[in-house]
């Protein structure tokens, strides 16, 4: 087999992946520009690992797989397949990060209700409040929680908030809007991890944010496209909502204009909530176990269907 690879990998990764080979061929890069042209050593490849551009893939009839480094792939929805092997397929990374995300989740809520934003802040400038600060604290405890999208990371954030005693709602993909519409006006906490598609585009538009209670808290560690920025923005901006913990966004990295950065009671995780010291370590054996499955002709793990968008 011969494996393009497209991962920033240092000495010990390296070496972690070239073990998992057999007889085959490593040609080991680095990531690339969305307008760089197909590499070479990608066209003579039978596998790849690693998000290439897009219109690498519509420009190798005969490449077999590719394992994406993430959970989204988005970017790869509108490649014409027709121009691709039959038996071309895409696997990504769900299921991969919903320990970490979920865990980020619960940090960012925690430090919104707790204030331990506001007081990481007093501390730079040195200044005590003490006691003034009390009376603007909340409590997780038995709150109302909106989870928009059911995928792992929200049945795992699901799993980590039992000891809070929250009421959960739950809006899958086997929801309607309207459902949504309902829920929504009595959610303390609105938790977003849906994937980007034309299903879930702007559902978060400046009507069904203004629908959500002034002391909510708005997550988003899905995709940015499901969200009017510019609406969340103004919301936060005119004190029109309690918070939010805002993972991912439309633009990244995101643009020092954007209204985000001057959002009072908002935490910005800059798309890092399902970072981890070993990260790079657990791709690459996620890779090596489909890798396996692949030689053995079997299913293999987080296969994306493209009909769907997951």
């Amino acid at each position: 087999m011969k494996i393009f690879v497209s991962n920033t990998l240092n000495v010990d990764e390296k070496e972690q992946l070239i073990s998992i080979g057999e007889s085959d061929d490593f040609f080991i890069h680095g990531e690339f520009l969305e307008n760089t042209p197909p590499h070479p050593e990608f066209l003579n490849s039978n596998i790849c690992f690693g998000n290439v551009p897009a219109h690498w893939i519509s420009s190798h009839p005969s490449l077999e797989w590719i394992q994406l480094i993430s959970v989204g792939f988005g970017e790869y929805l509108e490649i014409d397949r027709s121009m691709l092997s039959p038996d071309f397929r895409m696997t990504n990374l769900a299921g991969f990060f919903s320990v970490p995300v979920a865990e980020s989740m619960l940090a960012g809520l925690l430090a919104l209700l707790r204030g331990i934003n506001m007081m990481a802040l007093l501390k730079e400038s040195s200044s005590w409040e003490g006691d003034s600060l009390r009376g603007q604290l909340k409590t997780l405890e038995k709150s109302c929680v909106v989870l928009y999208g059911y995928g792992s990371i929200n049945r795992r954030f699901a799993e980590i908030l039992e000891p809070f005693h929250c009421k959960l709602e739950i809006i899958n993909r086997s929801s309607s809007l309207d459902e949504l519409d309902q829920v929504l006006p009595t959610a303390d906490v609105v938790a977003s991890t849906v994937p980007d598609t034309p299903q879930t585009r702007k559902v978060f538009d400046s009507s069904r944010l203004e629908i959500i209670k002034s002391n909510a808290i708005f997550l988003n560690f899905g995709r940015g496209s499901v969200l009017d920025e510019n609406a969340l923005g103004t919301k936060l901006m005119q004190r029109k909502l309690g918070g939010a913990v805002i993972d991912v966004t439309l633009d990244e990295p995101l643009p020092p204009d954007h209204v985000f950065w001057k959002c009072p009671q908002t935490i910005i995780t800059q798309h890092s909530a399902g970072g981890t010291s070993d990260e790079i370590p657990a791709k690459i054996s996620w890779f090596a176990n489909n890798l396996k499955r692949f030689r053995k002709g079997e299913k293999m793990v987080s296969e994306v269907n493209f009909e769907k968008g997951y």
